[in-house]
């Protein structure tokens, strides 16, 4: 990977990611490389487009679009492997800072369990970060279209906060 930080896309008004609608955030470069992938544009590692303060400040426009509330997904590519950590990382500190009450939502090929086995710190917070997490790799055979926000029946959905009453 070069110096620069390379996201793969920005998606404003997400119907599809999760409840409600979402600002959904994609990384670039996946280490998984799953067959039947949705996303197989974005493993190339030096694919996709520069990442400048330009994409943050489209994030936060999209975050508060016309008084709508919004969750923010992060996607793939992989969030969460070592290449995407510190982009992953930087961008949700950033909108957390910005906005603390959205709700961000992570997808990652990596099964929850095996991410803290990680111990890396950079994970940790990303994980304290994250309300719910999306985990484990698309396995084609185990494709179910019925499962909300995931798409075969060996991911889960984690709820990494309680929920919160307004």
């Amino acid at each position: 990977m070069g110096d620069l930080m390379k996201y793969a896309g920005l998606i404003r008004n997400d119907l599809a990611a999760a409840p409600g609608v979402s600002v959904s955030f994609f990384t670039q470069g996946c280490p998984h490389r799953c067959n039947g992938c949705h996303n197989p544009e974005t493993w190339d590692f030096n694919g996709g487009k520069e990442f400048t303060p330009k994409v943050l400040e489209e994030i936060y426009e999209a975050l508060r679009a016309n008084g709508v509330e919004r969750s923010f997904c992060i996607m793939g590519g992989e969030p969460l492997c070592d290449d995407n950590l510190f982009l992953t990382y930087m961008v949700l500190k950033e909108v957390k800072a910005r906005f603390p009450k959205v709700k961000v939502y992570i997808w990652t090929g990596y099964y929850y369990e095996d991410l803290l086995k990680r111990g890396n710190p950079k994970i940790s917070k990303i994980l304290e970060m994250t309300d719910v997490l999306i985990d484990g790799p698309y396995i084609e055979s185990r494709r179910d279209v019925s499962l909300p926000m995931r798409g075969s029946s060996n991911q889960s959905v984690i709820y990494l906060k309680e929920k919160e009453n307004d």
